[in-house]
């Protein structure tokens, strides 16, 4: 039998090697013949740098850049140096919970520490990036991140613009002249799950300014800012993506990612499959494993297993799921892929106990045995009445 399991951190308890080492273990205490693979699992937002790092035997880089709100803040991203792959979640840098709520400036927040983020990696070799733009404090079409890369914005008398969403308006010019020239080794790959356009009522100002700050007088000015940015850049680069799917992520990061670092922005589920090469074991596997701390309708809705048992179908593979916890709309999983799902806990516990590392791995291990060992008797029983046939 060979088994491949892939299962999303359980939030407080286990990461997604963890999880995933811990099923290892109870299909191997049922059938010690079995082939395991492992590989890492998240979606691409909070918590991916770190699952990737753990499961591509990553490095985890720790590096001060300026913060949304231009004080230094320490950020880290993910280094695979085999494959100069960067993994940056562009919320370590310009993230909305590095600012108190009290403090929420979205005229002045910046993505310049982004832009470092990709200058350390560059410098370190990488040519490859997989980038995470969820949870931004931002709402500056990305030009801080860009002005860290070393394109210039300048107003009409040829003075440069500054920095955050109160300097899109004034840009007049974009000047290059001093932009990286790895920039063109580069490819960029972006976590979005988002299908936002940049401007609009359906845009980076209206639909997600409000909780960076943005007030009711704001959004019309925010919003034409933001229109007037993406017309100086088509004007000068000859691509128009204002309209284009997650142009509005991140406060118009995503805009910037698509104009000037011709990015390819996918649904996180589906970059992170990629990067693990998920399909390449799953064309030989019998039998997938996924889950995560909790299973329920949202899961069905495009999260990390639903995502996994998409990709086994391909190949008509069973796929089992395991959870912290199931709610009783959990049964929409069922109808995503997911052939069946069980709960870890096994017993009376509070719920303290069954966060706790060890208890949420132990019962990970127990009820992942107990699931194979009914696995074995059944394939073992058919077997028999195969044989007996002949």
């Amino acid at each position: 039998m060979k088994a491949v399991v892939a299962v999303d951190s359980f939030k407080g308890s286990l990461s997604s090697m963890e999880a995933g080492n811990a099923v290892r273990e109870g299909i191997l205490k049922a059938c010690p013949d079995a082939s395991v693979i492992v590989r890492p699992l998240a979606d691409g937002g909070e918590g991916t740098t770190d699952a990737l790092i753990e499961g591509l035997g990553g490095e985890r880089m720790e590096i001060t850049v300026t913060g949304p709100l231009g004080e230094p803040v320490s950020a880290c991203y993910g280094y695979l140096k085999e494959t100069g792959t960067a993994i940056i979640e562009m919320a370590s840098a310009a993230g909305i919970t590095l600012i108190p709520g009290d403090m929420r400036n979205p005229l002045a927040a910046t993505t310049y520490g982004v832009g470092e983020m990709i200058t350390d990696a560059a410098e370190k070799g990488c040519r490859n990036f997989i980038i995470g733009i969820g949870g931004s404090a931002t709402n500056d079409g990305g030009i801080g991140m860009l002005q860290a890369l070393g394109y210039v914005f300048l107003d009409e008398d040829g003075h440069e613009t500054g920095r955050g969403a109160q300097a899109l308006s004034g840009i007049s010019r974009i000047c290059t002249d001093n932009v990286y020239p790895w920039l063109s080794e580069c490819t960029f790959q972006a976590a979005c799950d988002v299908t936002n356009p940049l401007c609009g009522e359906n845009g980076a100002t209206y639909i997600y300014g409000p909780q960076k700050g943005v007030t009711e007088e704001m959004k019309p000015r925010l919003d034409a800012a933001l229109a007037h940015f993406a017309r100086i850049t088509a004007d000068t680069f000859g691509s128009d993506h204002v309209q284009a799917p997650g142009a509005g992520a991140a406060g118009g990061l995503g805009f910037a990612l698509l104009s000037y670092l011709n990015a390819r922005l996918t649904p996180g589920i589906d970059l992170i499959l990629d990067a693990v090469r998920l399909e390449e074991d799953l064309k030989t596997a019998d039998i997938v494993i996924t889950g995560e701390g909790r299973l329920d309708h949202q899961t069905a809705m495009g999260k990390a297993p639903v995502g996994v048992a998409a990709l086994a179908q391909k190949y008509n593979t069973k796929v089992l799921a395991f959870a912290g916890s199931v709610t009783p709309d959990a049964r929409a999983c069922n109808g995503a892929g997911i052939d069946a799902y069980f709960p870890i806990v096994r017993g009376i516990t509070t719920l303290e106990e069954a966060l706790t590392p060890e208890n949420a791995a132990r019962n990970l291990t127990d009820s992942t045995e107990q699931v194979f060992r009914l696995i074995k008797v059944l394939s073992d029983h058919k077997y028999k009445q195969t044989e007996g046939l002949n």
